[in-house]
């Protein structure tokens, strides 16, 4: 028989599983794409596990199988690193709300703390703390197996899985797509498809991210009094 404590550990396992499904999808499909990569390049399994569990940014470990192959230059490492996970930023101050009072959860909501995680915890209005904090550690060890996968067995493989990445592009659609039919208010959602629009045409695929979030949190600080109070009260809940 399951103790309180059990059952209750159990069925909120069960949620955060359900509610990271998407998330699998996706980091099985680019982990094995990322492991396969670093098994064709001729690194021991230990660079990219190594990577996977202490770095944990999926664009910061594919670039750096290649810096790991050019001349050691550790400044332009860590200011690459810095540039492309600079939109994490962003995700921390949203989150900071609904990380409030997580004790020792803290630090590994933190660095857990991914595009896809952000977007399946901070759309999860009803989860509690321990569901936000598996469903990290899982979007973790999703990304983990799925290199360990693909370095290990991506010689194996028949068939080409290039181009298999829209799976995450997908994934966020739809938790986009949910999130807009359920909101009353659609002038933020409008602003960021706005802001994003701007940026892409802008600065172009490669660097739009950073600039459309900026934009997004100044349109939104700038006409916050005129949007519906009751919008952000419940994005602090």
């Amino acid at each position: 028989m399951l103790n309180a404590s059990q059952s209750t550990f159990k069925k909120s396992l069960k949620i955060a599983f359900k509610l990271s499904l998407p998330v699998l999808m996706g980091y099985w499909f680019l982990g094995i794409t990322y492991g396969v990569l670093a098994e064709s390049m001729g690194y021991s399994y230990w660079y990219p596990l190594s990577m996977a569990v202490f770095i944990f940014s999926g664009s910061a470990e594919f670039l750096g199988l290649g810096m790991l192959a050019a001349n050691f230059n550790p400044l332009a490492a860590a200011s690459m690193a810095l540039v492309v996970g600079a939109r994490h930023l962003f995700y921390g101050v949203s989150m900071l709300d609904r990380y409030k009072g997580m004790g020792w959860r803290k630090p590994f909501l933190i660095f857990w703390l991914t595009d896809e995680t952000f977007a399946v915890n901070y759309n999860a209005r009803e989860a509690t703390a321990t569901e936000m904090l598996l469903v990290s550690f899982l979007d973790y060890f999703y990304w983990i197996s799925g290199g360990f996968m693909g370095y290990m067995f991506g010689s194996l493989l028949k068939f080409d899985i290039h181009g298999l990445e829209f799976v995450v592009t997908a994934m966020f659609t739809a938790i986009f797509m949910d999130q807009f039919l359920k909101e009353k208010e659609l002038r933020p959602a409008w602003i960021g498809i706005g802001c994003t629009a701007v940026s892409l045409f802008v600065v172009g695929p490669q660097y739009f991210v950073i600039p459309a979030m900026i934009g997004i949190l100044l349109m939104l600080t700038v006409f916050r009094k005129k949007l519906e109070p009751s919008y952000f009260e419940e994005v602090r809940k």
